[in-house]
């Protein structure tokens, strides 16, 4: 009979660190992208006197170009990458459009999944709870999980898998749009899956005690 995990967020740091090592990370750079991912608000802080003068931050540059990348995952992989061209906006019916794309790939890559249930888990921006959005949802069947306002860990793809995206394009430049798209790609086609599935299944036990504390706020 297997032991149940007890800790989750251990066996995240154990799934990043394996991760990171199988791409051939130096242990170092390893530590240092594990310390900006998991970072807590303790270690943050700094400690001054009243009369100390105010913390210097670096100036970041502008960019010369952004790219808005949405991106649709499970357990078991990256289902649908989508970029949005260059001069359009994430509205409504833009999402509506990359929702039938992903209903698409789904049908590709998880046969059968359509015919039992697709649920969705996605924050509370405009263009996912828009009245179109939801007519969409709803004219397949498909559910959406309820995003709790100021819980980004119930969010694994901001908490965790947009995190190590950061640290893995940190330090790069790209002389074209189609460089960093091309990055991008191959962040997310080389993914360890046993690093998704650890991120899933913490999810349950995240929202296992969301819904004890009665939807309370915890520091950890």
């Amino acid at each position: 009979m297997a032991t149940p995990i007890k800790d989750w967020s251990k066996l995240e740091v154990r799934a990043v660190v394996h991760f990171l090592f199988s791409k051939g990370t130096r242990p170092s750079e390893i530590h240092k992208q594990i310390r900006e991912t998991y970072e807590t608000k303790r270690d943050s802080i700094t400690w001054k006197h009243p009369s100390s003068p105010a913390t210097k931050k670096f100036k970041v540059q502008r960019s010369a170009a952004k790219v808005r990348v949405t991106v649709f995952w499970d357990a078991k992989g990256v289902i649908l990458l989508d970029i949005l061209p260059q001069g359009q906006c994430m509205n409504a019916a833009q999402y509506c459009s990359t929702v039938e794309c992903l209903r698409d790939a789904i049908c590709s890559k998880r046969p059968g999944l359509l015919r039992r249930a697709v649920v969705l888990l996605h924050d509370n921006a405009t263009s996912h709870s828009a009245n179109l959005t939801q007519q969409w949802m709803q004219r397949y069947g498909w559910e959406t999980i309820p995003y709790p306002a100021h819980n980004p860990d119930l969010t694994p793809s901001d908490f965790h898998l947009l995190g190590h995206l950061k640290c893995h394009l940190g330090g790069m430049v790209f002389e074209t749009e189609g460089d960093l798209v091309g990055e991008l790609k191959n962040f997310f086609v080389h993914l360890d899956l046993h690093f998704l599935r650890v991120i899933i299944y913490s999810l349950l036990l995240r929202w296992k005690k969301y819904i004890d504390l009665h939807g309370d706020y915890v520091e950890k």
